[in-house]
């Protein structure tokens, strides 16, 4: 990367906590110069402004969970339960550095941008979008090898398992429990186990 490139790079890895957890419309300016110990001058020479640091902020948190996503649904997992098991635990594993960096920052940007930060809306509405693709798509490949139940609709699941998912972060982040967040996964994995697989006879 050129020097310009690095910097930018910098400036977003330095304040990608920051905007997740203070909010992407309550990080000032003056947040992301002492976050990353540059002038303003410096911040506005790499960015056009403010906006354009939160959209690359946004994608590069999104980022991060996507290439999780990828690792939990991988082909290192032979089976599509496996893949949706894995992608299961990583959320039971990892749930307190989720929380420590502020939450999911795809929920984050949600609540907040609505409205009034459409770019930003429109961002998370592909982030959702690609999350429950790559769902689905473990689900259907499941389906055609014979292992998961052809007569769900696998887009359906997928985003059922996101929403119980984000809603179980959202509760337990609120009520500082992760109980909330471990009852969404029970429920997942229930709906893996009876919903989804076919059992042998």
């Amino acid at each position: 990367m050129s020097k310009a490139e690095k910097t930018k790079q910098f400036i977003i890895e330095k304040t990608a906590t920051l905007f997740n957890t203070k909010g992407y419309g309550a990080t000032s300016l003056s947040d992301i110069t002492q976050a990353t110990g540059l002038t303003k001058g410096s911040i506005y020479g790499n960015f056009e402004n403010k906006d354009q640091v939160a959209i690359e902020v946004y994608k590069y948190n999104a980022g991060l969970v996507s290439r999780v996503m990828n690792e939990s649904l991988g082909e290192q997992y032979s089976t599509s339960t496996e893949k949706l098991n894995a992608f299961v635990a990583f959320y039971r594993k990892n749930w307190r550095s989720v929380f420590s960096n502020g939450g999911c920052p795809l929920m984050n940007a949600a609540t907040e941008a609505d409205d009034s930060f459409p770019i930003l809306k429109k961002c998370v509405q592909q982030s959702f979008t690609l999350w429950t693709e790559r769902i689905s798509l473990v689900i259907k490949q499941g389906q055609q090898s014979g292992e998961l139940n052809k007569s769900v609709n696998a887009e359906e699941y997928a985003s059922l398992f996101i929403m119980l998912i984000e809603g179980g972060i959202l509760l337990s982040k609120t009520m500082d429990d992760e109980k909330f967040l471990n009852q969404a996964l029970d429920k997942i994995k229930n709906i893996i186990e009876y919903e989804l697989i076919i059992l042998p006879l």
